[in-house]
């Protein structure tokens, strides 16, 4: 699965950085289909292939980088990939968490 296409570089360009928002949007959210980790990206640097966002269901929930690379380079059960959810609608983090969990998460 392509995690990153050209529409979505648009569409992380057009939000720039989100860093000071109480409540950024996110514009991609990728999961584990064979586990319950998420992650829920709002910042993407395409120079460095560096994506920037909440991840959910591993120890804990926290704010971080990950590389994009390295998504796509994992390996999780089954032999499958990390997956980009082909359904989400860009939403802020904190509707997107609470429609998904049904509980407020942040």
């Amino acid at each position: 699965m392509k995690l990153m296409t050209k529409e979505l570089e648009k569409t992380f360009a057009k939000m720039g950085n989100q860093s000071q928002s109480e409540n950024p949007v996110v514009v991609a959210k990728y999961f584990n289909p064979t586990g319950s980790a998420t992650w829920w990206i709002t910042e993407y640097t395409p120079k460095y292939k560096l994506l920037y966002g909440f991840v959910t269901g591993m120890d804990y929930n926290e704010w971080g980088s990950v590389s994009l690379t390295e998504l796509e380079r994992l390996t999780v059960g089954f032999g499958l990939g990390i997956e980009r959810d082909l359904y989400f609608t860009p939403a802020p983090i904190k509707k997107a968490l609470k429609d998904y969990y049904g509980k407020e998460i942040l």
